[in-house]
């Protein structure tokens, strides 16, 4: 529940800034300061490795609506869900402490968008994380890229995506959902 509560308010502070005259350019970084709350730490006493994930949720959220993303696609029917990520620690955020979402588009391929997120203390990156996400139809289906850029506009200065990140979404990629997937353990 605490996550939903500060999913409002994190939705609330970007159209507040859009308001201000504080969109962000699709290619701009997204910057969210946030605060390890009692409600994000584990027995270990430091941020559980859940919870990062759940709070760059929060980071997209913010991006999403600051680049004006958000309203474009929701008037279409559309949504981004995410399809995979990966996540990778240095180092632990403690109780109460400050820190900041980083979150950026990386690219995108033919079937997918890539973005970046980076929890930071003070300019050091203590975890990271890359999401591969897909635009869906509410009606069914997934929206292509053409059909995307065309309703919202390509980024310009978008990078091309690194080979790394298609390697990485080639080997974490999964059967699609008309093609079975068996838990054989073999």
């Amino acid at each position: 529940m605490n996550v939903l509560w500060r999913t409002l308010l994190v939705l609330a502070r970007a159209r507040r800034l859009v308001r201000r005259g504080r969109s962000l350019d699709p290619t701009a970084v997204s910057r969210l300061p946030l605060r390890t709350l009692p409600t994000d730490i584990d027995v270990l006493r430091h941020m559980n490795n859940g919870r990062y994930l759940s709070l760059f949720d929060l980071g997209r959220w913010d991006l999403l609506v600051r680049t004006g993303l958000l309203d474009a696609t929701r008037e279409r029917g559309w949504y981004p869900v995410v399809s995979s990520e990966t996540i990778t620690f240095r180092k632990s955020l403690q109780l109460w402490q400050r820190f900041v979402v980083e979150t950026r588009f990386l690219g995108h391929d033919d079937r997918a968008l890539y973005l970046e997120h980076r929890a930071v203390v003070r300019g050091e990156i203590y975890a990271r994380a890359i999401i591969r996400a897909r635009m869906l139809r509410r009606g069914g289906g997934t929206v292509d890229h053409d059909e995307l850029f065309a309703a919202v506009g390509r980024p310009e200065g978008l990078p091309d995506v690194e080979p790394w990140v298609h390697e990485w979404a080639a080997a974490s990629a999964l059967p699609s959902t008309r093609r079975p997937a068996p838990s054989d353990w073999d």
